[in-house]
């Protein structure tokens, strides 16, 4: 047995490297683009990519395909655009182009940038998806505040309920409810007065003087107006000053204001002298 597998091994072998020797073989690309270190493979990795990418995203905009199918296809588009970016880098350290600045940007088929969350891009049909429409739908725009002078400018008579009446239905209507509130008052009176002529009662409201003075009103009046007049009058026992001798006052005390102000001690000891003097 071993001898038999050694020579299958060995006749693979061989049948593998004529195969690429002839170019019949396709090179593999490699996993890591680190492992790569010639700029024109490089360059191929990167367009195999990209062509794998177009292919998925043609398939994707199938909306039949299933909720499942579409869930893998889209995921598989955004890992090969991280494998795509990962040899963009290699290839900027191998001395080629930066792609990732000069590149196009992702579009979708109607031309408009390829929507996302969190660097997870959505293609075709998976834009529709259950749970992905909800992320892009954009809030609307909430209307803008009025300012105070706008909200006044609305603020009249008829904010306040001055024109209610204006209608022609408002009127009307307190006229024809105020008509049957009297009426029902009327005949509400009218029954409360038979039933007091049936029992043989005079009506109150008919009896009562309301310029009428009871004996009781009157004796307390009289009473009150006699304790005024055996009340005590107080005289005041300090005198009042009139008006005059008050003007007088304020003159001489101005005057003493000044003296002290402007006068020297010898001339207000001369002054109280003669004051002293004449008895002023």
């Amino acid at each position: 047995m071993a001898r038999n597998a050694e020579k299958a091994m060995t006749a693979l072998a061989r049948f593998r490297q004529a195969q690429l020797e002839d170019g019949k073989v396709k090179e593999r690309r490699p996993f890591l683009a680190s492992e790569c270190n010639e700029l024109p493979k490089a360059e191929k990795w990167r367009r195999q990519i990209i062509g794998e990418i177009s292919k998925k995203v043609a398939q994707i905009q199938n909306a039949g395909l299933g909720e499942f199918r579409i869930r893998d296809l889209n995921d598989e588009i955004n890992k090969l655009l991280r494998e795509k970016g990962h040899w963009e880098v290699r290839i900027k350290e191998l001395g080629g182009p930066d792609y990732a600045r000069i590149g196009p940007k992702m579009l979708d088929h109607e031309g408009k940038e390829v929507p996302g969350n969190r660097g997870y891009k959505y293609f075709g049909a998976a834009k529709d998806l259950p749970g992905v429409r909800e992320l892009f739908e954009k809030e609307p725009v909430p209307p803008p505040r009025k300012t105070r002078a706008e909200l006044m400018k609305d603020i009249d008579a008829e904010y306040y309920g001055y024109r209610d009446e204006d209608d022609g239905v408002l009127v009307p209507l307190e006229q024809e409810y105020e008509k049957k509130v009297i009426a029902e008052a009327v005949e509400k009176w009218k029954a409360e007065k038979e039933n007091h002529l049936a029992r043989g009662e005079k009506a109150e409201e008919d009896d009562i003087n309301i310029y009428a003075v009871n004996d009781k009103e009157s004796d307390d009046e009289d009473d009150k107006e006699k304790d005024d007049e055996g009340q005590q009058t107080f005289i005041a026992h300090v005198p009042v000053p009139s008006q005059q001798e008050i003007e007088e006052a304020l003159v001489r005390r101005k005057k003493m204001e000044l003296l002290q102000k402007y006068a020297s001690e010898t001339l207000m000891a001369q002054s109280e002298e003669a004051k002293r003097l004449l008895g002023i």
